[in-house]
């Protein structure tokens, strides 16, 4: 299937790992211009290697905090700058903090709500004057299936994941007029530093892949995702292959989310 993402410009936050650098990796592969972005720098410069070997592209990287709405406008013009435009955005930059509601005080509920929904909203305000002068583009926000259902002892990662699908679906309206579309991607168990982390501390005398089948994990696929498969389905929402598809959240997580 012809994706239709060659040459265009692509920006990736929490771009140096995880599903963010398996992202980065296809659109690179496949022809786009890329722009990685993260705090740790030297991580960058190592994503940036590993693209720029297996691809010919290089990256462009830039250091910024996503919770700081001064250094995405820097990052965002920075890439603008150096590709001419913004045509795609990402929005991956997140981690996960899960503890139950009496524990979680108002620092927390802070810093996550300013990094995973505040975070997606500054990138995009940010990317949306050059997505309106380049005609239109795509923008996908990673979100959690735990922000369709969320379970106890979640907080805050699920309410301001819940909180990524209600800006996903008012800006999907919002800027369909101008050609922009916008979804989202809900994420299961898909491999990640803090999934091995998980399996050197609770199942170490397992190898990767017994511990990725082992059915307490409750996946009816039977096993944990791989980081390129949240990729593939990223790409393909960002691809003129979705060109009609606007507004919507896809659970990838091997069919365990209860919900649609």
């Amino acid at each position: 299937m012809e994706l239709g993402i060659q040459g265009k410009r692509a920006i990736i936050t929490g771009g140096s790992k995880g599903i963010g650098f398996a992202t980065a990796m296809l659109l690179a592969a496949e022809g786009a211009q890329v722009a990685l972005i993260a705090r740790n720098e030297v991580a960058l410069q190592e994503a940036a290697r590993r693209i720029a070997e297996k691809t010919g592209i290089e990256p462009l990287i830039v250091a910024a905090d996503v919770s700081v709405e001064q250094e995405v406008q820097r990052a965002a013009a920075a890439v603008a700058e150096r590709f001419g435009g913004i045509d795609i955005l990402v929005n991956n930059a997140g981690t996960s903090a899960a503890k139950p509601f009496d524990q979680v005080d108002t620092p927390a509920w802070t810093a996550d709500l300013d990094l995973k929904l505040y975070g997606a909203v500054h990138f995009a305000r940010a990317a949306l004057p050059y997505m309106r002068q380049a005609g239109g583009g795509a923008i996908v926000n990673v979100t959690a299936v735990g922000g369709k259902t969320p379970s106890g002892s979640s907080l805050p990662t699920s309410v301001s994941r819940a909180a990524g699908l209600a800006l996903t679906k008012a800006m999907s309206k919002d800027l369909a007029s101008d050609g922009i579309r916008v979804n989202a991607v809900c994420i299961g168990l898909i491999r990640s530093d803090q999934i091995e982390r998980m399996w050197q501390a609770t199942a170490p005398h397992l190898t990767w892949e017994e511990f990725a089948a082992d059915p307490r994990h409750d996946i009816p696929l039977g096993r944990i995702g791989r980081a390129e498969e949240a990729a593939n389905v990223i790409a393909f929402l960002i691809s003129e292959a979705a060109s009609y598809v606007t507004g919507t959240a896809i659970n990838i997580d091997g069919g365990k989310a209860s919900v649609l």
